[in-house]
């Protein structure tokens, strides 16, 4: 019989997993959770990797999934960052439209974060994008004032820090790999590289293999993760004066992301970026990746080659960008058409995890889903890390059904 027995076993370190646990063992304090990480540190992955955006909630669709959390969510991480300490900033961004064809959906995108109830939003002129970014040239924006920047790594280490003071038995093990899952009457054993974990119920947060894992522990997914690496540049010192807080595009409804971006680091630094290109390695953070195994799986998908044919040229764009310095540039000109090559400098790169349907569509909200002694979050993309404290509300309440914990 393994030593290691708990109540709840959350699997995936990132903010969305430490979040839930930190959630559940809130509302009940006496439950023992285990948070097993594969990697030698929290947040190794989308979480420590992402443009540490404290995102208002404008973008998402009204009554969605997405837009609620993230506002919610939002809300509380500023509050949890004030008590505990977490370096964030609320600088607010702008949103800029740089030509006219962009101006009907700058204004749908406002009118959501309306309906969204994002406060301290407003249209503004070109002059007024002049007083808040000076180098940067558009016709009219948005100001976002709740937007700003966070310590996304220290903030889920404060979360794991928390989980282990606060509630004696939950732990968070390091370099510890789930990778089987033996369903044994009321419990499963949950098989990893170090030993097995008994537990009654489990919470997989595990975003880049989030649907190997719902296969492996015998949930299922009728979607599959996709990842699609983000290249950043850095402004050198020269250009950095170039770039105050944030600056977005408006983004194009056509196409699933939210383009080049400016963003003040909350360490330091302005990151440019990023891209979005398919991956032949789901944690593969260098140009030249590949893993055999990440390759066949997305290959072997019909979804992946629909979503192929259906974005192709937005593709082929993405991929010019990810190795010409001077095409990046051209598209970061357009916010700010004074920046030069030696204004930028190449930075890191992150990787999301895109869930695709069979038909080639991004799922574009949260999806949760439950079964048996099992939670599943199979598709937690931006704005997530802003959400996370909302959305281990969610599957706390979740689970409080599922598993009958009252």
């Amino acid at each position: 019989m393994s030593d290691n027995v708990y109540d709840i076993t959350i699997i995936g370190g990132g903010c969305v997993g430490l979040a839930t646990a930190y959630k559940i063992n809130q509302k009940y304090p006496s439950l023992n959770i285990a948070v097993l990480e594969k990697e030698d540190r929290v947040s190794a992955h989308q979480t420590g990797r992402n443009s540490g955006v404290i995102h208002s909630g404008i973008y998402y669709k009204p009554g969605s999934y997405k837009a609620k959390n993230c506002v919610d969510g939002r809300r509380e991480l500023v509050s949890f960052a004030k008590e505990y300490n977490v370096k964030h900033d609320i600088c607010g961004k702008v949103i800029v439209a740089t030509e006219e064809s962009e101006l009907a959906h700058m204004n749908k995108v406002y009118q959501n974060g309306l309906a969204n109830d994002v406060e301290d939003l407003k249209l503004i002129t070109a002059d007024e994008i002049k007083e808040i970014e000076p180098y940067c040239e558009g016709i009219s924006g948005i100001w976002v004032g709740c937007t700003g920047i966070i310590d996304y790594v220290g903030f889920t280490e404060k979360l794991a820090e928390l989980l282990e003071q606060k509630f004696e038995g939950s732990k968070v093990f390091l370099n510890t790999e789930a990778t089987d899952f033996v369903k044994d009457g009321d419990t499963t054993t949950i098989k990893t590289n170090r030993g097995d974990f008994v537990t009654k119920y489990i919470v997989a947060c595990a975003g880049l293999q989030s649907d190997r894992i719902a296969k492996k522990e015998g949930t299922g997914t009728d979607s599959a993760i996709v990842g699609f690496r983000g290249d950043y540049y850095d402004l050198s010192e020269k250009g950095m004066n170039k770039v105050k807080n944030l600056i977005y595009p408006v983004p194009n409804p056509q196409f699933p992301f939210l383009g080049v971006h400016f963003t003040r680091m909350i360490n330091g630094g302005v990151e440019c970026g990023p891209n979005a290109v398919f991956v032949f390695k789901r944690e593969g953070y260098n140009k030249t990746d590949f893993n055999l195994k990440d390759t066949a799986e997305a290959f072997g998908y019909k979804g992946t080659w629909k979503f192929f044919a259906k974005h192709w040229r937005f593709g082929l764009d993405e991929y010019r960008g990810a190795f010409s310095k001077s095409y990046f540039l051209k598209r970061l000109q357009k916010l700010i058409p004074t920046l030069e090559s030696d204004d930028i400098v190449p930075g890191r790169a992150g990787v999301r995890a895109m869930a695709l349907s069979d038909e080639g569509n991004m799922i574009d909200d949260f999806k949760i889903e439950a079964s048996g002694n099992a939670i599943h979050v199979l598709n937690a993309p931006s704005p997530a890390a802003t959400a996370a404290l909302a959305i281990g509300t969610a599957v706390q309440e979740m689970a409080t059904k599922q598993f009958g914990l009252d």
